[in-house]
């Protein structure tokens, strides 16, 4: 440790937690995209000068914020800040060393300060986001995809902006790329600010503290957060646990996720192996190491000590081993914007392992990943349409002591958009959105209920639909003789719906989601 004062130390912890939150509310308030500004789709965290996460804001995805954390690293390790100037913002959304799908861009912003000694200013942190964009051309948000070349625009790692000014290059090839840029600008644009908000009062922080960089606080508070997650890792009893969890799709294709998490609690770190989980799918639902990891670290941590700070530290002791090219570590081209299908199910096969090392913890199997609508046609006038994503969820798998919640979008955290949101951004009419009674699986706790979803589109021109839905067959299974919750269904004007690609639908065609619900807790 490098002996901070606890008082100070703790000031400066809170001072850090409340800046990244203050810039995680200026770029929900001022983007663009509903989903981003309505449903929290995003992440913000502040880095240090060698791009370790050392806080996150509170809101967030956990598929963001982690695969943001190692985002970062993988933004600096091409553009080294030794290579930036002032007013310099780099950007990308390579989905293999970020977020997994190209409609997740990441921005970072250089916290600049002049040494004490004097001389040039130098980069001392970075400030991060990711967010959901509407669009970045090609495929959209769905599977059909098929491959990532053909799911939208790849933005390699590059300066966005160069000394404060456009990088117009950069900036004319995305806008001439997406179908509507006046969004896609007013998105950066708020991830810029937001990490310029960040800066400024991380800048005030070291004034007030004369701290000339943050690089020793960085230190004790990644060194305090590893040191306590290894603590509570070395109270587990050592061994193996294995555990499956199998996904279905729409097109009747099943998935199975196989891990086996390892403890060694004389090291203080814990394993997790997908060795034996299913290959790579020719839909766009596979998913990239980072969000792998991002989930499983997510997991592993809410069942260890989620009071411990999420950041560098924390996430070290936590390791993985996931075979290339099978759908839990996706190679190019393999398509993938769909690939929180499988990342947020992940937690279902997880916490059954977690379940042999810590049954008070331990929770059934739930919905797993929310699912997401995009539509798009013309209006009256001819004018194109295109709605942002929205999502809806099912229950969340009974715990040891209180039911599972309903309606409700865990692991991803992210909110749904209200109805009355998604009808102003396209002439989308709801019929109906009310709770699937009797959806939860029995137990000593009951799983959560699903949600029944009614909508058309009112328009006398054909209109398209992606639809990314799961568990339509397979119901989320209960667990320590719980019983299972109801599977899904995803059926168009009363007829099942058995394709992962985009529709083309009618004026008066009627689409119905009934979402499943969690699987209940003990014997009933």
């Amino acid at each position: 440790m490098t002996g901070f004062d606890p008082i100070d130390l703790e000031i400066l912890w809170q001072s850090l937690i409340a800046t990244v939150n203050e810039q995680a509310r200026a770029l929900q308030r001022s983007a663009f995209s509903p989903i981003v500004r309505e449903a929290g789709d995003l992440a913000n965290a502040v880095f240090d000068r060698q791009g370790r996460m050392v806080a996150q804001a509170v809101t967030g995805t956990p598929g963001h914020i982690n695969s943001l954390a190692v985002g970062a690293a993988n933004m600096l390790a091409e553009i080294p800040p030794e290579q930036l100037e002032p007013g310099d913002v780099l950007i990308t959304n390579d989905p293999y060393k970020t977020a997994g799908q190209l409609l997740d861009v990441t921005v970072l912003v250089p916290v600049w300060r002049e040494p004490a000694a004097g001389g040039n200013p130098e980069p001392i942190a970075f400030f991060g986001s990711t967010i959901h964009h509407t669009d970045v051309g090609g495929y959209g948000i769905g599977a059909g995809g098929r491959d990532c070349f053909e799911e939208g625009l790849w933005i390699p790692i590059c300066k966005l902006m160069r000394r404060g000014e456009r990088n117009e290059d950069v900036w004319r090839f995305i806008l001439s790329n997406v179908r509507q840029p006046n969004h896609m600008a007013g998105d950066l644009h708020a991830q810029m600010a937001s990490g310029e908000i960040g800066a400024q009062r991380l800048a005030l922080l070291c004034d007030k503290y004369e701290l000339d960089d943050i690089e020793a606080l960085s230190d004790e508070i990644i060194e305090r957060s590893e040191a306590a997650t290894r603590a509570s890792i070395r109270e587990l009893p050592s061994g193996s646990y294995p555990a499956a969890a199998v996904l279905d799709l729409a097109d009747g294709s099943r998935i199975d996720i196989v891990c086996s998490i390892k403890v060694d609690s004389d090291a203080g770190e814990i394993n997790v192996d997908y060795s034996g989980t299913s290959e790579a799918s020719p839909w766009g639902i596979n998913v990239v190491r980072n969000y792998t990891h991002a989930y499983t670290t997510f997991t592993v941590r809410s069942c260890l000590n989620p009071e411990i700070p999420n950041n560098y530290g924390s996430l070290s002791p936590i390791k993985m081993v996931a075979p290339e090219g099978s759908i839990v570590n996706a190679v190019l081209p393999q398509p993938g914007t769909a690939r929180h299908v499988v990342g947020m199910f992940l937690p279902n096969a997880l916490l059954k392992a977690l379940a042999q090392i810590k049954p008070e913890s331990a929770m059934a199997e739930g919905s797993g990943a929310v699912w997401t609508m995009q539509v798009s046609g013309t209006h009256e006038d001819g004018s194109p349409f295109i709605t942002a994503m929205f999502t809806y969820a099912g229950g969340v798998g009974a715990r040891a002591t209180k039911p599972g919640l309903s309606a409700c979008s865990y692991p991803t955290g992210v909110a749904a958009v209200p109805i009355e949101v998604v009808e102003a951004s396209a002439p989308i009419r709801f019929h109906c959105k009310k709770l699937r009674r009797g959806s939860g699986g029995l137990g000593t706790q009951i799983g959560g209920l699903g949600q029944t979803i009614e909508f058309s589109v009112d328009t006398n021109k054909p209109w398209e639909l992606n639809a990314v839905t799961s568990r339509l067959t397979e119901p989320p299974q209960g667990i320590f003789g719980g019983e299972p919750g109801a599977a899904g269904s995803f059926e168009v004007n009363g007829e099942p719906v058995t394709t992962q690609n985009r529709m083309t639908l009618q004026s008066d065609d009627l689409v119905r989601l009934d979402l499943p619900g969690g699987g209940g807790y003990g014997t009933p």
